[in-house]
């Protein structure tokens, strides 16, 4: 029964959260992986472009999930011998190992140097693990928790978003100068941790109380984790650290990560304690009784992904994602040319990357956990927040089109954390327009609008304006005039997303009022 327990299955995800999220921690390799195969600029940008289309076309693992998770529960009220997020995990760790360890094997000369199509290939296999693993977890955690949805996303994607930081942690203790073991590492890691965990990440609908008093300790936890990596990113960036205390800083990082395993043990004790002062009798035949219907009505809620495309509520999110999503990767992608555009130093251009994935996990977290206070409290629909996000885009894009001392720095944090705030957003209002049975299909054909909206900005407006300025051999663009039209342009596609948004919050506004809010006054009468 413990071992079988949702607060089990969330530490197993948060930890396996903690080591997926390898495609963040391109930079370490990338060099190496440019000079080994002789690659220039342009195709090493190929290359990269594989990784983020690898990473966010998810579907093929939500289609696996509501195959061997979901479908088995319904019909047989419990996993058969071949079912469960495990098989996902199992997918996924297949695909991440197979990806890094045939770019380790290409890098260190061990097989003949591939071609550029076959590089690409193990990029996007190796990136497409990620969506896998994803995918288990964050369905999985919301089907556990369905009255927290937001603040269990926030959480799940928060520490997908640090996961890129943690390794390079790693790496900085273990393996530092030297990248080629770094790509071997990413190979074998994640993998083993998915493996060793995957069995306890489960579906556990059962209903306890304290559910709200238990996620706000994990997202305690997720906090102090991320304020330990800002202050270490800081200082690594500012100071060179000797090996010894590079070894003591991960240390101090995995007794963080492990203190979630503290929070179950709570957790588990308080269940236990409920269960033996509770009279089980008339009460659980009542609530049974009650539950079935109500889940029965709920299940005829559920949308596929191709009835959900049938729906204007979802190409209104589709749009809106790629616009703000679309927006905050290709800022990220562009933000070291912008600051070399600017004077910025190298010590600030690295600073200002670095920092990007603590905003990213400030948004993550922060949108899910304050969307779920405020409609449980105030009766908020969650699109609202999509609203409040992209007009905060803008601004933050229109600050970096400006061009003033810092701009940077002001305007990498508004758009980092509103891009962040969009991966648990996106997840949460898709169970709830659409319900949770193909959630992991439905949000992660969504997700396609982000490497879509990327390119469209990155290539046709950023790319291409910063060419027609650039002037010289090198090709190269210094000053305010270099991204300021692209920025202006950026932001006015975000303005229009949140129009977008705006009116999928009108066309949902009674949707949320009628069905999302009853379904939370049922759980909290239960």
């Amino acid at each position: 029964m413990m071992m079988s327990s949702k607060w089990i299955a969330t530490v197993a995800s948060i930890w396996i959260q903690c080591t997926c999220g390898a495609s963040y921690a391109f930079g370490i390799y990338s060099s190496v992986l440019k000079s080994s195969q002789g690659y220039d600029q342009s195709t090493l940008d190929t290359v990269s472009v594989f990784k983020d289309i690898g990473a966010n076309a998810g579907v093929l693992s939500g289609l696996l999930y509501s195959a061997v998770a979901v479908h088995r529960r319904r019909r047989n009220n419990h996993y058969a011998s071949f079912g469960g997020p495990w098989v996902v995990h199992v997918a996924g760790a297949v695909q991440c190992f197979a990806g890094y360890f045939l770019m380790w094997l290409s890098v260190t000369g061990v097989i003949h140097r591939p071609g550029v199509p076959l590089m690409c290939l193990f990029m996007f296999v190796a990136a497409h693990a990620q969506t896998f693993f994803n995918t288990a977890n964050v369905v999985t955690a919301v089907q556990n928790f369905p009255d927290y949805g937001g603040t269990i996303v926030g959480i799940m994607k928060g520490f997908l978003g640090l996961s890129g930081a943690v390794l390079i942690q790693v790496y900085q203790a273990l393996l530092k100068g030297n990248p080629k073991m770094f790509l071997l590492m990413l190979a074998l890691l994640p993998s083993f941790i998915t493996l060793l965990l995957m069995c306890l990440v489960r579906i556990d609908e059962r209903d306890t109380q304290g559910n709200k008093k238990q996620l706000n300790r994990f997202s305690t936890i997720a906090l102090l984790v991320a304020a330990y990596l800002m202050i270490m990113i800081i200082f690594e960036n500012i100071f060179t650290f000797p090996l010894w205390a590079s070894v003591t800083n991960l240390i101090l990082l995995l007794l963080l990560l492990a203190s979630p395993l503290g929070i179950a043990a709570k957790a588990l004790k308080d269940e236990s304690w409920e269960r033996s002062s509770h009279s089980p009798l008339l009460n659980d035949h009542e609530d049974k009784e009650h539950d079935a219907a109500y889940e029965e009505e709920e299940d005829r809620e559920d949308l596929n992904v191709v009835q959900a495309m049938r729906t204007q509520n979802f190409w209104l999110l589709f749009i809106a994602m790629a616009c703000g999503m679309g927006s905050g990767l290709a800022t990220i992608n562009n933000i070291s040319q912008i600051g070399e555009s600017l004077d910025y130093t190298t010590v600030e251009i690295n600073t200002l990357v670095s920092l990007w994935s603590i905003w990213n996990f400030l948004g993550r977290f922060g949108a899910g956990f304050v969307s779920d206070i405020l409609l449980h409290s105030r009766g908020w629909a969650r699109p609202v927040w999509m609203i409040i996000t992209l007009s905060t885009m803008t601004i933050g894009h229109v600050i970096i089109a400006s061009g003033f001392a810092g701009n940077l720095y002001v305007g990498s944090i508004l758009v980092g954390v509103c891009y962040g705030s969009h991966w648990s957003l996106m997840p949460t209002i898709t169970s709830e327009l659409f319900g949770v049975g193909h959630m992991g299909t439905i949000f992660n054909t969504i997700a396609i609008a982000s490497p879509v909206g990327s390119y469209l900005l990155s290539v046709r407006v950023i790319g291409y304006i910063y060419d027609k300025e650039a002037s010289g051999e090198q090709n190269s663009c210094s000053g305010t005039h270099c991204f300021m039209l692209s920025f202006l342009i950026i932001g006015c596609v975000t303005l229009f997303g949140s129009l977008v948004a705006s009116a999928l919050f009108f066309r949902t506004k009674r949707f949320y009022k009628l069905v999302v809010l009853r379904r939370l006054h049922h759980s909290a009468r239960r």
